[in-house]
Formats: structure tokens, sequence, C-alpha cells
């Protein structure tokens, strides 16, 4: 049976064609023209690839993702956008909300294949990847950073036995310290590249941030918490006139099981073991 692709978008038109070009490349059309309608064709068709505007009646498509992206049985099917909302600031939330594409109105055909092509092959590398081997995620920029982050969760929800607070508790060490790296590290240079290596082994996950700034002493941070007096660099910030905050490290320590600094202070480990093996996929 050909594979499917629910498309959700109340303009008719645009979901006939849409219908008609993702019929041409071999996949069945479902077409819904609500959002009430998404979540029990999901469960029923099991689509390949979602499509979805932005702007339906009664339903936000940004909140409609977000949902099926925090769900155990969904959040590994690729969801493009496809709306005539095409400003940074709409592509932004939708990355915020695990987007695999943006398709703005009115788009060609070449520019919907290359979107679904892109998204179905970011199913596919996490699917055959997930469970073994390593993924590299090379990031140039907080929006960027955030997709893969997302990416990571994706992972984390559809390969590990790892409970719902647990995936909660790694995502944020990894935002912390993802944070700090592009903060204090690359003080904010977009144009330098942060590097994080995710990796399933059968009993553990291991997480590697890598910057390319000079890095820093760990051990030598007067303007972050420690754990022997978790507030008293709240004045020394206040001084700097630097931001609140500065419980990055002491936070993402706490969060995993094992954590450490490379000599140079610019490479930080993750690791959270699991409580039951991951089997790895028979060759």
């Amino acid at each position: 049976m050909p594979r499917t692709v629910l498309i959700v978008d109340d303009e008719r038109d645009t979901n006939d064609i849409l219908a008609s070009f993702v019929r041409s490349r071999g996949f069945e059309p479902i077409q819904l023209y609500a959002g009430g309608q998404v979540k029990a064709a999901v469960a029923e068709h099991k689509p390949a690839l979602i499509l979805l505007d932005i702007m339906l009646p009664g339903y936000d498509g940004f909140a409609l993702c977000d949902s099926l992206k925090r769900d155990r049985e969904t959040n590994l099917i690729p969801i493009v956008m496809v709306t005539a909302l095409e400003s940074s600031h709409h592509r932004a939330a939708g990355v915020r909300v695990g987007a695999n594409g943006y398709l703005a109105k009115p788009f060609t055909p070449t520019q919907l294949y290359e979107a679904m092509d892109k998204a179905l092959a970011w199913h596919e590398e996490h699917q055959k990847r997930g469970t073994h081997g390593e993924i590299n995620f090379d990031i140039r920029s907080e929006l960027t950073y955030l997709q893969q982050a997302n990416d990571m969760l994706a992972d984390l929800f559809a390969h590990t036995p790892l409970t719902d607070r647990q995936i909660k508790d790694l995502k944020q060490a990894v935002m912390e310290m993802g944070g700090n790296a592009i903060e204090w590290g690359h003080r904010k240079n977009a144009d330098l590249v942060l590097r994080i290596t995710y990796r399933i082994d059968p009993n553990c996950i291991t997480l590697i941030i890598k910057d390319q700034g000079p890095g820093f002493n760990p051990g030598n941070l007067p303007h972050a918490a420690s754990d022997e007096d978790p507030i008293g660099h709240i004045d020394l910030r206040n001084e700097l006139g630097i931001r609140e905050g500065g419980f990055g490290i002491m936070l993402a320590r706490g969060l995993v099981d094992d954590f450490w600094y490379n000599t140079p202070g610019n490479e930080v480990t993750l690791i959270k073991r699991l409580d039951a093996p991951v089997d790895k996929p028979s060759s």
C-alpha cells in the first residue's frame, strides 16, 4: 500500500493542489480541512509526512505541531509547515515547535518536493541511526541549535527507555550547556560553529558539546553558582553587570549521571545512564 501524506489546509484549492502534487510522487493524500481532525487521522493513517497550514479555523498550527512533536507516538512524523506567513518571526516559531520544514505560499512543485524530500530524509536518518553509531550536529546559530535540540528530543523519545521526566531533564541539561557555549564560548558570534555529538549506546546516552572558544577553567568561575555556595555569585554578577543566572553548570551537573570538561574547557561531556539497555538492531 502507498504511504500516506496528511494534508491539513482549510483552503480547498490549496489542499487540492497539494494532494495532486503528493499523488504525483507516489503517496496517497489524506485531505483534512480542520485542525480538530488531525489527531484522529494521524492515529488511523500513520502518515509518512504531514503538510500543515498554520492558520486553521479555531486552531493554531504552531500549537498543533508542538503537540504532535511532544507525543511519543507521533514525534518522529516529519511536519512541513505550509503557510502564507513567511516572516523570519514565523519561521523561528516553526523551528521552536520542531517543524522539519517551512514552505511559504505561493510555492512551486520543485520547492514542495524539496521540502518533502528533506523532511523524509530527516525521518529516515533518525530511524536508521538513532539507536547506534553517532550523529554530529554542527550548529552556527541559535535557531539551528533549537532545531537540532528538537531533533535530539525526537530520538530520545523513540529509541530509549527514558521516562518523560528523564528526557525533560536531559534536554534541559543540553540546553543549559549549549546556551553557555553560545553565550560565553562564542560570545554570541553566529559565524562560529558549535558541535554537538550525540550517541546512544546500549547502556547510556552520551552528549558532547564543543565550542570554538578559548575555553576556561570550570573550577574558577566566580560569576557562576557552586555546590558550596549556590547564591554567592549573584552579588558579583550584579557588580559586573551580567544578567541574572549563573546556575547552568551546577544545574546541568545535577541532571545527568556523569559530567566533565576537557582540559582547555571548551568541551563538555554529559552522560545519562539507562535503566534498561537499548537493543541494537540486528545486522
